[in-house]
């Protein structure tokens, strides 16, 4: 892939507004009709077209659609179901919520036909894939968003604010995590709830290194500015393995990651033991520390540390502006997740303005590029990687991070 070739940057990107926005909704399994669900109660939005492989998967969401007050939408499915939905004239918006190895893609196809973009975590699996995303989108101006949750996260955005508040005094170093045990998932059916054929498992089967990174590394990367100022440099990765040198289908991975400025980042991964659910979310600065996991903490210099319940007060007093508005309205309409509401509203809202969006496709590819190369070092005795620049010498122009 041609990372060189001559570019216009999408850093801040704006495009016309659009009063309603219409998506097609690419994947129908767990995600794709967890994301239907959520899109029931979303202001200026209509999911407009399904597609899936699977017509039972559409039928499923069209009945649900009615049930919701909603009109029918338009169907696609068999193999190019995805690419004729791409190619109408109807939609702004091709939400995607399919395996991971479709992902980049239907990006590209969606991008090139016109179509702004979001995709589910992760954007892309290969260093290539996210240079593809990052060429594409600057080709064709369009909006290319990774739906990271995370971020939205009521401590992460507390925490957000408490930094640029000096709080925490310079950054030195922070820890994120993906650690929920998945086996029961994993050995499911289908219709039961499990991936559909397996896919996931099979991918974590045949690779080492960490392929999932994003829920730990996002609300990181948001503190540290990476690309508004910082970016990463090059990470050393370790996974489990078996005494002839092979790595398990259960490997766990710890990934250390550093910036061009000289802050260090931890990032765990483990899917398959029976650990406590655990984001870390740890922040270490030079005046103050926060975590999230395993129970909320905050210490800062002369004080006594403040824990659990006692971390409400300060909650509350440094809450983000965005859980102050968006997450607000979740609440009033009784939503199952706050994170998943907050990230649909904040896309929707900057669509309907012509505003950036909260991530772009520096950032999609930035966090989704360590999936290869965390195992490019566990396979090479942990040698250190270096990461690209996918912003081509532009990560200083922003000054820090902020929501439009």
């Amino acid at each position: 892939m041609n990372q060189t070739k001559p570019h216009n940057t999408v850093l801040q990107l704006t495009c016309p507004s659009i009063a309603h926005v219409r998506i097609g909704l690419v994947g129908l399994g767990n995600r794709g009709m967890a994301t239907l669900k959520r899109y029931m109660v979303q202001q200026g939005a209509d999911i407009t077209a399904l597609c899936d492989l699977r017509q039972s998967n559409i039928d499923v969401a069209q009945e649900y659609m009615l049930q919701c007050g909603k009109q029918k939408a338009l169907e696609y499915t068999g193999d190019d179901g995805w690419q004729n939905m791409c190619n109408s004239m109807d939609l702004d918006l091709i939400y995607i919520c399919t395996d991971w190895l479709t992902h980049t893609p239907m990006a590209v196809y969606a991008m090139q036909h016109g179509k702004h973009v979001a995709l589910e975590v992760p954007a892309a699996m290969t260093v290539d894939e996210c240079w593809q995303l990052v060429n594409v989108a600057e080709e064709t101006r369009r909006h290319c968003i990774m739906l990271e949750n995370c971020c939205y996260d009521i401590f992460a955005l507390a925490t957000l604010n408490m930094e640029r508040q000096g709080l925490f005094g310079d950054l030195t170093h922070c820890e994120g995590a993906y650690i929920h045990d998945l086996r029961e998932r994993y050995n499911a059916a289908d219709n039961e709830g499990g991936y559909h054929k397996g896919w996931m498992q099979k991918y974590c089967g045949q690779h080492a290194g960490n392929p999932y990174p994003t829920h730990g590394l996002v609300p990181i990367c948001q503190l540290l500015n990476i690309h508004r100022g910082d970016r990463l440099n090059y990470l050393v990765s370790l996974s489990t393995i078996h005494e002839d040198g092979t790595t398990p289908n259960d490997h766990l991975n710890n990934t250390l990651l550093r910036t061009v400025k000289g802050k260090t980042i931890l990032l765990q991964y483990d899917v398959t033991t029976p650990r406590p659910y655990s984001r870390m979310q740890t922040v270490c600065g030079v005046k103050g520390f926060a975590q999230k996991y395993p129970r909320r903490c905050f210490m800062f210099d002369g004080e006594e540390p403040i824990k659990g319940d006692n971390t409400e007060e300060i909650l509350e007093r440094y809450k983000h502006r965005i859980t102050a508005t968006f997450g607000e309205e979740g609440l009033q309409l009784n939503v199952p997740n706050i994170m998943n509401y907050m990230m649909d509203r904040r896309l929707i809202y900057c669509l309907q303005n012509g505003l950036p969006l909260d991530m772009d496709v520096y950032d999609a590819a930035e966090w989704s590029c360590i999936t290869q190369l965390s195992e490019q070092s566990a396979k090479n005795g942990s040698v250190p990687v270096s990461i690209p620049d996918f912003t081509r010498g532009h990560w200083q122009d922003i000054d820090g991070f902020d929501f439009a």
